[in-house]
């Protein structure tokens, strides 16, 4: 498994989930900026409920990585089946929450007329079916922990496209339909997701050296859970903690006004595909280091991190510098006016700082997951994002008056203080004690490590 091999298509795929996200921005912008801000409110929380449910999908797939390099297929195709069960009951009961208390919620965010209307309606519709993405990434996971990222992206290409064109139709009512703004958006995310679930799943069986089986669905032994929560649980506190600060920061913004908010949203819009190359980077690593550390080849692990690390931050020191440079223009694919335009790009700017550092994070913590580590990523995360980021962002927002610029500085120093962490803890190679599988026997193959 080469880097490269595994990471263009994982790249591609994420552009393309990515772009299901922008297309909703630009499309809602054309409706107003209000729904532009009504969708990035409810899309904050939506974000966090992801992450709580991907407490099975990336455990089941970091183990199923490790038992693969350990070339035990069988007990990973039962690991596999564990997690999809798991990953639905979970996902059920979490859109169920957000039906029922999704109003109470979007009600304490600060928001009011026609923004709180907005985000009430894609609340209902996005969070009642948001058990759709969690089986998707789940599948997608696994079917990129197989080998087969390429596969992966052409069915993302395929959801992408069926998005844009629901959203062309029932945002705008063309074709005479009727128009329908921010429900419109909401329902092509809806039928999208569900018409990619049933090709993922299809897909994953394909790809899969020993298939599982109906039994293995609903066959649970303690070994298999408590591999499945020993990294899942760690990976989803984490990321989640990560969100709940983001959504204290979202309140924070709240109280600068609209213009802020619209602001935050289309700065995330763009920023997004500025790390999107760090993020795939991590994953395609995360897959290697799976499979090294479950065949015992912890060197090669160690060194193949190291290299993809200096790909991720010079790679996105330089596409940040791109943006920087033509961010004017850019924003104003979004919108026209002025104040929003002249504020966020000067979050752009200031991205820079912030984008480098979560390059580490985006490398390191996937690669920590992988090797069994995940608890470290967890204490380490509160620490600087609750304890650290959090209070210096009041500071700089409400007592030094900086104001968005404030978020972003606050959201960098927490990227710089956690990456440098991550990467004092895999030069001590801790990491090598966590492993969550034996091989069977010695495997000797050609070096995994390839270069990016």
């Amino acid at each position: 498994m080469g880097l490269f091999r595994l990471t263009w298509p994982i790249l591609l795929e994420l552009l393309l989930f990515m772009m299901m996200g922008t297309a909703d921005t630009l499309m809602l912008s054309g409706v107003s900026d209000d729904a532009v801000s009504a969708v990035g409110v409810v899309n904050q929380f939506l974000f966090i409920c992801l992450l709580i449910m991907e407490v099975m999908s990336n455990g089941a797939s970091v183990v199923v990585s490790q038992y693969l390099g350990a070339r035990r297929s069988e007990e990973a195709a039962r690991i596999a089946a564990v997690g999809i069960t798991l990953n639905l009951l979970l996902g059920v009961t979490v859109s169920a929450g957000l039906l029922l208390g999704g109003d109470a919620l979007l009600a304490r965010m600060n928001l009011e007329g026609v923004v709180l209307a907005q985000a009430r309606t894609y609340m209902g519709i996005a969070g009642g079916f948001i058990f759709l993405q969690a089986l998707i990434n789940v599948c997608s996971a696994l079917i990129r922990t197989y080998g087969f990222t390429r596969e992966s992206m052409f069915i993302a290409m395929g959801m992408n496209a069926l998005h844009v064109g629901g959203n062309a139709l029932l945002i705008f009512g063309l074709l005479g339909l009727p128009r329908l703004e921010v429900a419109g958006a909401a329902i092509s995310t809806v039928v999208s997701r569900a018409l990619a679930l049933l090709v993922f799943v299809w897909l994953l069986y394909r790809v899969m050296d020993v298939r599982m089986k109906a039994r293995d669905f609903v066959t649970f032994t303690s070994d298999m859970v408590r591999k499945i929560l020993r990294v899942g649980v760690p990976s989803a506190v984490e990321q989640g903690t990560y969100q709940c600060c983001q959504a204290v920061f979202l309140y924070y913004v709240t109280f600068l006004g609209s213009t802020a908010l619209a602001s935050r949203q289309y700065a995330n819009a763009i920023s997004q595909y500025v790390f999107l190359f760090s993020l795939a980077v991590g994953m395609g690593t995360a897959i290697i280091v799976g499979r090294l550390v479950g065949a015992g080849r912890a060197e090669d692990a160690y060194r193949r991190v190291l290299q993809s690390l200096k790909w991720a931050v010079a790679i996105t020191f330089v596409v940040d510098v791109a943006v920087i440079l033509v961010r004017v223009p850019l924003v104003g694919m979004f919108t026209h006016d002025g104040d929003i335009v002249r504020l966020t790009t000067q979050v752009i700017v200031i991205g820079l700082l912030l984008e480098t550092g979560r390059s580490f994070n985006l490398v390191l913590v996937n690669a920590l997951r992988s090797a069994g580590d995940a608890p470290f990523t967890v204490y380490m995360g509160f620490l600087s994002m609750v304890c650290m980021s959090l209070p210096l962002g009041y500071v700089l927002v409400f007592k030094l008056h900086l104001g968005l610029a404030g978020v972003w500085l606050a959201v960098a120093a927490d990227e710089w203080v956690r990456g440098i962490s991550m990467w004092v803890r895999w030069r001590s190679r801790i990491w090598e004690q966590k492993s969550l599988v034996e091989p069977l026997a010695p495997v000797v193959e050609a070096p995994v490590v390839a270069a990016a």
